[in-house]
């Protein structure tokens, strides 16, 4: 997402990133904008029992957009979500999720994203850099995004959009419990999809 940030030094592929010309679309987004968990999702997909996925998501966050759209690079992005609203669908599920086994919500309530860098990939898709910490562990994560566009709601909101997906090996954020299976194989894979879809409001000057 080339409107979000690259706070640290320039390196060549940032003096590319910089030479692209601005999309005017682009160019008109520059604000604050805060996100709308009401009409957003950050959810995962994690393979269950080597044979079918599991589906889940975080029903609280919040999470902050700076664009300039003229100069992207200069954007940044940040988002905190509540562990103990991770949802299956499943109660006893989710129980074992915000227990110590995962997340230990009670000891690790927030996961959170801060953005580091942003390349555009061509059109309008970009590749976010930043750094996510899961319980006491921080490492850094590359998410691929689709700008969606911009419009106006009914209530006058200026809002933008954006969709992506990234992939994780949970066990490097020290998520490691799993089960051995009597055909083989493991209860819960190691890979994770995580996935985004972004409404943002752009704040009042």
């Amino acid at each position: 997402m080339g409107l979000f940030s690259r706070k640290n030094n320039e390196s060549a592929a940032t003096s590319a990133v910089a030479t692209l010309p601005v999309d005017p679309a682009l160019a008109a987004l520059t604000g604050s904008y805060t996100i709308d968990p009401a009409h957003s999702s950050i959810g995962f997909t994690v393979r269950h029992a080597m044979v079918t996925n599991v589906r889940g998501g975080f029903g609280e966050y919040e999470g902050t957009l700076d664009l300039n759209g003229s100069d992207p690079a200069s954007s940044s992005a940040a988002i905190d979500v509540r562990i103990a609203s991770v949802d299956t669908g499943i109660a006893d599920r989710d129980a074992h999720l915000r227990g110590g086994d995962f997340f230990d919500a009670e000891r690790f309530p927030l996961m959170t994203f801060r953005s580091t860098g942003a390349e555009q990939l061509g059109g309008d898709l970009y590749r976010i850099t930043g750094d996510l910490t899961i319980k006491d562990v921080t490492k850094p994560l590359s998410i691929d995004l689709e700008f969606n566009g911009v419009a106006t709601d009914v209530y006058g909101n200026e809002r933008v959009g954006f969709e992506g997906s990234a992939e994780i090996l949970r066990s490097e954020w020290g998520l490691t419990w799993n089960a051995a299976l009597e055909t083989g194989g493991v209860m819960v894979s190691d890979k994770v999809k995580l996935t985004f879809d972004i409404s943002a409001i752009r704040n009042a000057a």
